[in-house]
């Protein structure tokens, strides 16, 4: 039986490329490890920022709309990002950077069983930092070493993705019956999955409002892509979620992997992903994020891409 073996990327909406930029690349010390644009629609840059050659699993990735309004919160929508620090010393580490930087951020609390951190960037993004304790994570996962945040206390990956729904039963049944998570906590009002049992860089938090559907802008998340192997496992998946009665997009190739769409019932958009070629496929190591990367099917677009487009460096 194929596996899901965790997150793969997380996608969002920013207002302003170079802010965006400026905040992850400098603020949270993770590396741009591709500049290129939404292969859908040309005109917005999509951007990805992660570890050093952008693993599976260490993925933000952004698209600049320059003309989207702010977001309403509500329910029926991803609405916080985990990411996974070292250690509790860590967590003081970030709360002092933060400070130092102007960050907005609350106090440290205990997050789904774990010590955390909740901040938000600039564009009002809910962000919350998990200490890791020292538990597995992804072998390949590969520190960047031009990070400038301190070795010992860098971003590792995606820890918990929170996703607040109306009908609770109706992402459970998704994520238990089609992919086969593990229930390992619940509440009233929230149940906590993972992909992989006793890893936190698979979780997923599910929360229950009742409220008004949030209307995404700035700072929303689109969608939550997990992780699989290959084609092969990628069309086992789609069969999986054809039959339990949720239409899918097809698989897509984005190049740098393909990937398959689907929503579930409370309208959460998620993708699956394979884990290759990834971003080295058209930029060596040294060079990823520095150049404006294109899709061999855009690349005759080049020029008038190019120049829709605003410098961020």
């Amino acid at each position: 039986m194929y596996k899901i073996l965790g997150h793969h990327h997380i996608s969002m909406k920013t207002k302003n490329g170079k802010e965006n930029n400026d905040f992850y690349t400098k603020v949270l010390g993770l590396r741009r490890v591709k500049k290129t644009v939404n292969q859908d629609d040309p005109s917005m840059y999509h951007l990805f920022y992660g570890d050093r050659v952008g693993s599976a699993g260490t993925e933000l990735s952004f698209f600049e709309m320059p003309t989207v309004g702010r977001t309403h919160r509500g329910t029926n929508a991803i609405t916080q990002i985990g990411l996974l620090v070292p250690s509790s010393e860590s967590l003081l580490y970030w709360q002092k950077r933060f400070e130092l930087f102007g960050i907005t951020h609350g106090e440290r609390i205990t997050y789904a069983g774990r010590e955390a951190l909740p901040f938000e960037d600039s564009e009002g993004l809910r962000l919350i930092l998990i200490n890791n304790n020292g538990d597995e994570v992804p072998s390949f996962w590969t520190a960047w070493e031009g990070s400038t945040v301190e070795g010992n206390h860098r971003i590792l990956g995606m820890g918990p993705i929170e996703i607040t729904v109306r009908n609770i039963q109706a992402t459970v049944r998704v994520l238990t019956e089609v992919f086969n998570y593990i229930e390992i906590a619940r509440t009233e009002s929230e149940v906590i999955y993972q992909a992989i049992k006793g890893q936190a860089f698979g979780e997923i938090v599910l929360k229950q409002d009742d409220g008004p559907v949030e209307r995404a802008g700035k700072g929303s998340i689109h969608h939550l892509a997990i992780r699989v192997k290959d084609v092969k496992e990628l069309k086992y998946w789609e069969a999986k979620v054809r039959d339990f009665g949720l239409e899918t997009a097809g698989i897509i190739d984005r190049f740098y992997f393909q990937s398959l769409y689907f929503r579930d019932r409370n309208g959460i958009l998620f993708e699956l992903a394979t884990d290759g070629p990834g971003f080295t496929v058209d930029a060596a190591v040294e060079e990823l994020g520095e150049s404006l990367d294109l899709p061999p099917f855009l690349e005759g677009r080049r020029a008038e891409i190019e120049a829709r487009l605003n410098p961020l460096d």
